[in-house]
């Protein structure tokens, strides 16, 4: 029955709506349409229930779409203020205002853009999984299970970058300022919601075939959920200001456990997991396009023939690319994918040329050239000479040798994140246009990054995680360790996982965000009120029980 939920700890969340003026404003974009829900004037009944729940859900996960396959918002703030990526500016390009350097040099301020942005999208999203909870609503118990986890999802999106967590009631007035919930108070509910989301979602499998919005996929099951329960207990000490607690790791251990005895695994094919097909390493997809992906690290020149060329923006420090093995100033590999510089499989490679039209599934040829569209393009790491499809070297528009280098220099020769050239910067990709431009397949939780918490639980719990990581470095084609240390899980994490949203929560939980990396403000090195974004300035205004974190 809906109101047990309310003898539950399940408190209710976030509007943000609040009486300016005489209008009604929302503190948090929540734009709430009349054909979902009810909300009238504050003189009168309020909010009244969402009329068709599954048109909501729907639009909530659509909603994700942008969330999470946008290059700017939560991916800048998750990735681009690690030491995996960067956004140089070069000449006008990618200035933005600085909006972008701020982010790697950690010199973001209150008034950020993507900052607002991130707490505008995951609150709304928490709020959306509220209403359909509201007793006011007539939902089906899978649409609750559904709206419990979209709920604990932007609760935890929030938790995790601000450290507090708004929450409103639906049916309260909305003269109320919202809640805010912190350490203990905002895990508990997250927990008890995906525990909730656990019980009620439907057992998803892995998938095969092709992953479209259409697959099961495409929206989270008990997997899914169990993941990101995972998720949060593994990040829980950070949260509440402790040590790691031995009951929560073996839960976590418990939960992957669960996750593997649902047929999920490990994967062979790197890069393959990266494609649109389903498989066993791909428990949440978003039906996104991956486009962002492909598109903003690669030279103008690159691959023209698919989206007219790259964007030439991202791009990775030096120090991380040398964490795998291999050559550090080439990553070459023959056309179809033989490496040639001793670099394990994850670190990729630049193909010689283009591969013939029709030489894999699903390879296109829109221009006639006997060539697949987008084969002349690399994987994973893109260093020095590129080239084209028939083996000519590629130039950069200025007719310079196009040559990614290992380091961000100026017209001086100096180490710059401004007045950088087109060539500086190592490139990164794992989606590859020869499988299409803009596919609409982003994978959001994948196994690996489940085996690897399990690897890192059973460490933070007194075991001994050396035999689970050798096995994915075996699979990988990487060198087995002699032995696994706090710092070789994290430095796997990175090689498994990168631009995958999870490096900036990941250096946080190994203490390892505010140390010293090339192009980082000196100022920022040690400033550990970095681990929290700031508080949108106008937040604080529009809501009093808010506090602006510390340093901002």
């Amino acid at each position: 029955m809906k109101n047990i939920r309310k003898t539950q700890n399940i408190l209710k969340l976030l509007a943000g709506i609040i009486l300016v003026g005489g209008t009604i404003m929302s503190c948090s974009d929540l734009e709430i349409e009349g054909t979902d829900s009810i909300i009238k004037d504050a003189n009168e009944a309020g909010f009244q229930g969402v009329s068709d729940p599954e048109s909501f859900l729907d639009n909530a996960y659509n909603s994700l779409r942008g969330y999470i396959g946008d290059q700017a918002n939560l991916y800048a703030l998750s990735e681009v203020t690690t030491d995996e990526a960067l956004v140089p500016t070069r000449g006008s390009d990618w200035g933005d205002n600085g909006i972008w350097r701020q982010l790697h040099q950690h010199d973001w301020r209150a008034d950020h853009a993507f900052i607002l942005n991130v707490w505008n999208q995951w609150n709304t999203l928490h709020f959306q999984g509220a209403q359909i909870l509201s007793d006011l609503t007539n939902s089906s118990a899978e649409q609750d299970a559904n709206a419990y986890f979209l709920r604990a999802l932007g609760m935890w999106v929030i938790l995790d970058n601000f450290g507090q967590v708004p929450v409103r009631d639906p049916e309260a007035p909305i003269f109320d300022d919202p809640i805010v919930l912190t350490g203990q108070d905002a895990v508990d509910q997250i927990v008890s919601d995906l525990n909730a989301a656990i019980s009620g979602l439907p057992e998803i499998g892995p998938g095969t075939g092709v992953g479209d919005a259409t697959a099961p996929n495409a929206r989270p099951g008990k997997a899914a959920a169990r993941y990101l329960l995972a998720k949060v207990l593994l990040n829980k000490h950070i949260y509440l200001g402790t040590e790691p607690n031995s009951a929560d790791m073996n839960q976590v251990v418990s939960l992957v456990d669960q996750i593997s005895a649902a047929g999920y695994g490990l994967e062979e094919g790197f890069f393959n997991i990266f494609r649109r097909q389903l498989d066993k390493e791909t428990i949440w997809f978003i039906p996104t396009a991956v486009g962002n992906r492909i598109w903003n690290g690669l030279h103008y020149n690159q691959a023209p023939d698919q989206a007219g060329g790259g964007w030439n923006g991202f791009s990775t420090l030096a120090e991380f690319y040398d964490m795998f093995e291999g050559d550090p100033n080439m990553n070459r590999g023959t056309a179809d994918g033989e490496p040639l510089d001793g670099q394990e499989e994850r670190r990729g490679y630049v193909p010689p040329s283009g591969l013939a039209a029709g030489s894999f599934e699903g390879s296109m040829d829109n221009n006639d050239d006997g060539f697949a569209d987008g084969s002349s393009v690399g994987f994973g790491f893109l260093i020095d000479q590129q080239y084209d499809y028939d083996g000519t070297a590629l130039n950069d528009r200025g007719g310079n040798p196009l040559t990614f280098k290992r380091q961000f220099t100026d017209g001086s020769g100096q180490v710059s994140l401004i007045n950088n050239s087109e060539t500086t910067g190592i490139r990164t990709i794992k989606y590859n246009p020869r499988y299409g431009a803009f596919t609409e397949h982003e994978i959001f939780f994948r196994y690996s990054d489940a085996y690897l918490m399990k690897a890192e639980a059973m460490m933070r719990a007194g075991g001994d995680p050396t035999t689970m990581i050798n096995e994915l470095r075996t699979l990988r084609k990487a060198t087995p360790l002699e032995s696994v240390s706090e710092s070789d899980i994290l430095e796997e994490r990175g090689r498994e996982l990168y631009m995958e949203f999870w490096r900036r929560n990941d250096m946080i939980r190994f203490g390892e965000y505010t140390r010293d990396w090339t192009l980082k403000a000196p100022s920022a090195v040690g400033d550990e009120s970095k681990n929290l974004f700031p508080i949108p300035s106008s937040q604080l205004i529009l809501n009093p029980n808010l506090t602006q974190n510390p340093g901002y």
